[in-house]
């Protein structure tokens, strides 16, 4: 292409991680890009707010070592070092439910190969008992060997297929909903089966490092905003803040006018990367067969209790909990900048369908007594705040038969692509699935375009 040629314009909408990624992989590739967002900052639903003098993150995020396309996207800002994995995967669980009293075990794996490097973990886990052990090895082997793609997996749910296979309620509870309700943000009852195989296969069974956890030492807000914005402008994408897109519309030449805030950009390829429900609101006629099926793609809220106490009350970066309502609780002391002595402890709660429009007073009523319970040095220790932070939209679904509804990239309407962690990544609503949404999105645009671009993790490879 000569340089007196014009570069192909591309509009992507939305500016969490999916449309993040994609208006990166489209600058990348030569095209003029322009991002549309109409919040007042990037990262969608993974970001940070200002609290007086703390930085809060709205929720905690983790990814994992298999989260190759998250890790590619903290390369590409580079932020890398400051979202590090663990050496080795080390989830301590404090089960409180057992008459006895509290026991802390650990969810470890060693450096043999796959699947021995989970066997001495299983081995010493406290809270399984030696015949349920032997039931969850023999559920690994079994789903093993499920390929996460097959559609009949799609059809059924998490706590069937583990039922079928040996799991008492117990080992459900202390193994594999430990691990899948903070992943697929749903109970094994109401995970398909499908979405559950790839994540227990991709991170347990793919490598042995493959589920080493990684987190963010500061604040959300300044990888997914401030460097992701940096990495946006080098790259040459102008993006647009507060720029909410109103209308999507043919051009009689057959490129796309994008309505936004008072401006019409005209523009050869468009990625709407945009919750499901507005995507299907900005959808022109005819641009999928049934467009309805995106409204029948359900959300599940993630609720966060953020604890300030006035002194230490946690040794540990985090762990998880059994028998207890608590989930999961995470030191964010220092990434928030808490000034002072004390420490801020923040709690994950998925899948609480139940608890997610329930007052701050009731909340904390649950929440502190469960805190003590389960952290003896909480117990006469003071409340500096309580607050809570609520996404009752965090996620999609990922019910049965949710693979069916999950649109592709391409749409029927030359030029428009689709891109978010609801659409069909084969991955649940994670960082991971939003990025490789981009991913998609991008490279069916410059496929159209004439002008593919190598994709970043074969180049990685």
């Amino acid at each position: 292409m000569s340089d007196e040629t014009p570069r192909p314009v591309a509009v992507v909408v939305g500016g969490g991680l999916a449309g993040i990624t994609a208006a990166l992989r489209l600058a990348d590739a030569g095209l003029e890009v322009t991002l549309l967002e109409g919040r007042p900052r990037l990262g969608g639903l993974a970001f940070s707010f200002q609290r007086g003098d703390l930085t809060v993150d709205n929720g905690q995020h983790v990814y994992l070592r298999c989260c190759t396309g998250y890790r590619w996207f903290l390369d590409r800002i580079d932020a890398a070092h400051l979202a590090p994995l663990q050496d080795r995967l080390d989830v301590p669980v404090l089960d409180v439910g057992r008459a006895a009293g509290p026991r802390l075990g650990r969810i470890r794996r060693t450096g043999l190969p796959v699947p021995l490097h989970l066997a001495g973990g299983l081995a010493a886990y406290p809270h399984l008992s030696l015949a349920e052990k032997a039931n969850v090895g023999r559920a690994a082997l079994a789903l093993g060997r499920l390929d996460p793609a097959d559609p009949a997996l799609d059809r059924i749910d998490f706590a069937t297929w583990l039922k079928q296979h040996g799991q008492s309620e117990r080992t459900i509870e202390a193994l594999w909903d430990l691990v899948g309700v903070a992943t697929l943000n749903a109970t094994a009852p109401n995970a398909s089966m499908a979405l559950a195989a790839k994540v227990f296969k991709t991170g347990l069974l793919s490598e042995p490092g493959a589920a080493d956890i990684g987190w963010a030492t500061v604040p959300l807000g300044e990888l997914h905003d401030t460097l992701a914005r940096k990495a946006l402008d080098t790259a040459g994408v102008r993006t647009e803040l507060r720029a909410k897109v109103g209308s999507l519309t043919r051009t009689e030449d057959g490129r796309w006018n994008v309505e936004s805030a008072g401006e019409r950009i005209t523009a050869d390829t468009v990625v709407l990367a945009v919750p499901q429900h507005e995507t299907h609101d900005l959808l022109p006629a005819g641009a999928l067969d049934e467009p309805d099926l995106l409204l029948d793609i359900d959300n599940a809220p993630i609720l966060n209790v953020h604890v300030i106490y006035d002194r230490p009350v946690l040794r540990r970066p985090f762990f998880a909990a059994i028998g207890s309502p608590v989930q999961w609780v995470f030191d964010r002391t220092h990434s928030s900048g808490l000034k002072g002595p004390g420490q801020y402890l923040a709690v994950s709660q998925s899948a609480v369908q139940d608890e997610i429009d329930l007052p701050v007073a009731e909340l904390r009523e649950r929440y502190l007594p469960e805190l003590e319970r389960l952290l003896p040095a909480a117990r006469g220790a003071g409340i500096r705040d309580f607050f809570v932070t609520r996404e009752r939209t965090a996620t999609f679904a990922p019910a049965p038969g949710v693979g069916a509804l999950r649109p592709g990239p391409r749409t029927r309407a030359p030029g428009l692509h689709l891109s978010g962690a609801w659409t069909a990544t084969g991955w649940p609503a994670t960082m991971e699935g939003a990025v490789r949404s981009g991913f998609h999105a991008a490279d069916a645009a410059l496929h159209d375009l004439g002008r593919p671009h190598g994709h970043p993790l074969q180049e990685a490879a």
